[in-house]
């Protein structure tokens, strides 16, 4: 690597990790806000929080690194631009292809960042998520075991406790459920029991009576139980045998799964599909958002101005390219047998760079013509 290849790359890399790190902060805090409104309003610690948290950055990192490789890419080609640093380079023989050359080694380290994320790092962060949404909603503690509060745990739920004894029975239990439209069931019992099962757990009510109400005819249907159990694992979410997500599953299984595999895990074909080749194909996009910017703004040339018409054009071709991106996982989505439309966007913004640089270089033969011509 020549040392004007390691001085652009160490530009590059030192403003994308800037970039980065800002765009991975503003992200975070905004979800960062929703999940602690969330996990605490669910009573939460703060541990759990910071775990939920950091189970998530990989995806975070994952969706902001291709913008942070754009930024950087067009900030240091303005710079040297308007330092007339790519000027010198240029004029010693330097052709846009050439120059573009670090460019194109920096994406290929941040595309490999973000491959390591997509294959390895989130799908691990995700089930670990699964497994901890899982173990908390199986934790009926901090959702119903509140003493004198009456509870919400879900839509149409009313809950409520009157005492907790030291040894877990629960006294003077009242639940309302309003889920069913025209019906209102409203529980009562003297004490109640929370009981873990396979299909999760269950409150097991002693000594108390059910009234279910029809709204339409106002009738009062009443019914007494010596014992009766009621089924929370439906308000609180699924258990955790339920199967893993697309998200969860490794690379290799998306790619080898067949139809009868697919529909054993709860998914489709097109679904795990989809996902692998998105997995194979979006680090890509950091490679070519990071040409894209070099190879625009390589076509204005030298400017005391700036080069803002090449920076507004390279934003929009990055935005064309996924506008791409997503017409393609659009039209794939319920046909696997189009899985390689997934890459036409990686091929285009290539092309799109190459045509740039193509351009750039005959913009530099012109202008070095119009000086030679003014010179003699």
């Amino acid at each position: 690597m020549s040392r004007f290849d390691r001085y652009l790359l160490s530009q590059l890399m030192m403003l994308f990790g800037f970039f980065a790190l800002i765009l991975v902060t503003v992200y975070w805090i905004n979800r960062a806000v929703i999940l602690f409104d969330q996990l605490i309003s669910d009573g939460q610690s703060a541990w759990v929080f910071l775990e939920f948290t950091a189970l998530t950055l990989p995806n975070v990192i994952r969706l902001v690194l291709p913008v942070a490789a754009f930024v950087a890419s067009v900030y240091v080609t303005n710079r040297l631009s308007s330092e007339s640093e790519l000027v010198v380079m240029s004029a010693t023989g330097f052709s846009p292809f050439r120059l573009a050359r670090p460019v194109l080694y920096f994406g290929l380290i941040v595309t490999l960042m973000i491959a390591i994320l997509m294959h390895v790092l989130v799908p691990a962060s995700r089930a670990k998520l699964a497994e901890r949404r899982g173990e908390i909603a199986e934790n009926v503690t901090a959702r119903f075991l509140t003493e004198g509060a009456f509870l919400h745990p879900a839509d149409g739920i009313t809950f409520y406790i009157r005492q907790i004894t030291p040894l877990g029975e629960l006294q003077d239990i009242f639940l309302g459920d309003a889920r069913t439209p025209g019906k209102r069931t409203t529980y009562t019992a003297e004490r109640a029991l929370l009981v873990k099962s396979e299909a999760g757990p269950k409150l097991v009510m002693f000594e108390g009576m059910a009234q279910t109400l029809d709204v339409e005819t106002r009738a009062l249907a009443v019914t007494r139980f010596a014992d009766f159990s009621y089924d929370i694992g439906a308000l609180i979410g699924a258990g955790a045998d339920r199967p893993p997500g697309v998200e969860e599953m490794s690379t290799l299984t998306l790619l080898s799964s067949d139809a009868a595999e697919a529909k054993r895990l709860g998914t489709t074909r097109s679904e795990m599909l989809l996902e692998g080749h998105g997995r194979l194909s979006q680090p890509f996009l950091a490679l070519v958002a990071a040409l894209i910017g070099f190879s625009t703004l390589l076509t204005g040339g030298f400017s005391r101005f700036g080069l803002w018409r090449q920076i507004a054009l390279a934003v929009g071709l990055l935005v064309f390219v996924q506008f791409l991106a997503n017409g393609a996982t659009s039209l794939v989505t319920g046909r696997p047998a189009l899985w390689p439309v997934l890459y036409v966007p990686i091929v285009a913004g290539l092309a799109l760079a190459a045509l740039f640089l193509t351009m750039a270089g005959r913009v530099r033969r012109v202008r070095h013509g119009l000086a030679s011509a003014v010179a003699s």
